[in-house]
């Protein structure tokens, strides 16, 4: 199902989200560049997520061969039922039960986050984009082994048309306004 979507230059709607946590898994995770920086900024983000009501997904690569996302992320995605998606593309968008799982949602912006950069995150954002969606890549809460992997693979999906921003950004632009019921969680969660 393609949807036609046109990237607006203006602020990203809550209720036009969804937000899909790629491969952060036990035998990956720790090779990662600043692992410890990304798995903290991965947990403030599932939790302002939450607050929030924005839809999250999980997806594992290969977790026979790579083991299933870390406990830490998996006990806080455990509170609200969160889907866990098993692939072997790198793109989730090439995994059926995935795509399928991202259409039904009929939200056209989608929160990226997640390892490698390079590899499983950019290809999903580039099939994201080929479909009508906007991906919006957090990049405090992506990662490689390689930084400069990393670097390049940003450069080119802001190029392709993603949105690049990080995790206290979306989070208060998603929330608008003190007002809101999450703000004094976010607010908590990023001091």
């Amino acid at each position: 199902m393609t949807t036609k979507f046109i990237p607006k230059p203006y602020r990203i709607e809550r209720n036009d989200c969804q937000a899909m946590l790629i491969d952060i898994q036990e035998k990956l995770a720790p090779h990662i560049a600043d692992h410890r920086k990304l798995l903290k900024k991965t947990a403030i983000l599932i939790q302002g997520l939450q607050a929030l009501n924005i839809p999250i997904m999980v997806n594992e690569q290969y977790p026979k061969g790579l083991g299933s996302t870390l406990p830490e992320l998996t006990q806080l995605l455990s509170e609200k039922n969160t889907p866990v998606f098993e692939k072997t593309t790198f793109s989730v968008c090439d995994t059926p039960t995935s795509w399928h799982h991202i259409a039904q949602q009929n939200r056209n912006n989608v929160i990226l986050f997640g390892t490698e950069t390079h590899v499983c995150v950019m290809q999903t954002a580039l099939d994201l984009l080929d479909n009508g969606m906007q991906p919006i890549i957090i990049t405090d809460a992506v990662g490689s082994r390689d930084l400069y992997d990393r670097k390049i693979a940003i450069r080119r999906m802001r190029r392709a048309g993603a949105v690049v921003t990080t995790t206290e950004a979306i989070l208060f632009e998603l929330c608008r306004s003190s007002e809101d019921p999450a703000f004094k969680t976010i607010s908590a969660l990023v001091k």
